[in-house]
């Protein structure tokens, strides 16, 4: 077990090198071909700034390309090799054959994703286009691949399946907006999705999912890559073509990952069936975000899916702080939810409430502080 954590602590380390330099390389390409930061679709509202979009690129690359590259290890060198190069592997070389379908068909669609988000960021989609993609995506995964959520549900409620396919779609669709929506300061999207994939692979190392684990972890490296040059003041976005990409991938492996075992009472993240919800609790800060700038959008009479300057960040600066300051609240806040609902699982039910009550105070604090201080403002400034 040791070894394959260490093999996973790596593969940061192989995202990170892959993402690090081609970021620096797309910053100048993105100058040279005028790759700059684009208006979006109708409506939006947004401050052009002379920043390439195309930060994206080297996170889908940072995943994908090792992937890409240690499936073909698994299927062409014999297991005598592979031992040679990652002794640790070799007892799993079975179920990694037997994921190969799943994992192939995953970054098929982040591949779909990844140009439908290039090319909204060049020639704007629209978000109709955008949520048919995502949506197809989403059934693929679900539906052909069994990617599900909520399994255990399928023998306790009626229509077998169907409440599990229904549920997991929406969830893979409304965590790839929240990332896509969260994607509107410097530095804020890749900050807040690195944390919580490092938070998810803890808890993927702690039940063995190894090949989850590995994903994650090359995703971490990607985004720690990028946010060398995306902090702010940014060099680079990642753009749709990178937002999609990460949300997307967190959903899918959120997924995949088991939090609830029936049949393991010494299940690793425990054996309470409320561990279902932990990646609700590691996402709540990103969820916020969606649903409230979709609220407010929606009470303007605007469509939820165009974008402006309402998100919970920017209204932290109409609040008085700085975008540097407000991009690190919202990456604290995170960790704060998130570190607690990695062990919500393991917690005795009146606990695992506790944890539940404090992420619904954190949101509503945050909720009464927003409502609060917009009155202060609102009477200030008549």
């Amino acid at each position: 077990m040791s070894g394959m954590i260490w093999l996973v602590l790596l593969l940061i380390v192989i995202g990170l090198a892959i993402s690090l330099p081609t970021t620096a390389l797309l910053i100048r390409w993105g100058h040279r071909t005028n790759l700059l930061d684009s208006h979006g679709s109708a409506g939006h509202v947004k401050q052009l700034r002379p920043v390439p979009n195309i930060g994206g690129i080297a996170i889908y690359l940072a995943v994908s390309l090792p992937m890409l590259v240690g499936l073909a290890a698994v299927w062409l060198l014999d297991q005598e090799s592979i031992r040679r190069i990652a002794p640790g592997i070799a007892d799993f070389l079975p179920r990694i054959k037997e994921s190969t379908p799943t994992a192939l068909a995953m970054l098929a669609c982040l591949t779909a994703l990844h140009i439908t988000g290039l090319f909204d960021d060049r020639r704007s989609l629209g978000p109709r286009t955008k949520l048919i993609v995502q949506f197809v995506t989403a059934g693929i995964m679900t539906i052909w691949f069994d990617v599900r959520l909520l399994t255990i549900l399928d023998g306790y409620l009626p229509f077998g399946q169907a409440p599990s396919i229904i549920a997991t779609i929406i969830w893979i669709v409304a965590i790839t907006n929240a990332i896509n929506f969260m994607d509107n300061m410097d530095g804020l999207a890749g900050g807040v999705s690195a944390i919580a994939a490092a938070l998810f692979m803890v808890a993927t190392i702690l039940n063995a999912q190894w090949f989850i684990a590995a994903t994650l972890a090359l995703l971490i490296g990607g985004l720690i890559g990028f946010l060398i040059f995306n902090f702010p003041p940014a060099k680079i976005f990642m753009g749709d073509g990178g937002s999609l990409v990460v949300g997307f991938l967190l959903a899918i492996l959120t997924a995949r990952t088991t939090y609830y075992d029936p049949g393991q009472p010494d299940y690793a993240l425990g054996g309470g069936w409320y561990g279902l919800f932990m990646p609700v609790i590691v996402l709540a800060i990103p969820l916020y975000d969606f649903i409230s700038v979709s609220l407010i959008r929606i009470k303007q009479g605007k469509s939820p899916f165009v974008g402006d300057q309402q998100h919970f960040s920017h209204r932290l600066v109409q609040r008085g702080l700085s975008k540097r300051g407000a991009v690190v609240v919202i990456w604290g806040a995170t960790a704060v939810t998130g570190i607690a609902g990695i062990s919500l699982g393991s917690l005795q039910g009146w606990q695992a409430v506790l944890v539940g009550v404090q992420t619904i105070l954190v949101l509503m604090i945050i909720a009464l502080l927003e409502h609060a201080s917009r009155r202060a403002v609102a009477r200030d400034n008549p």
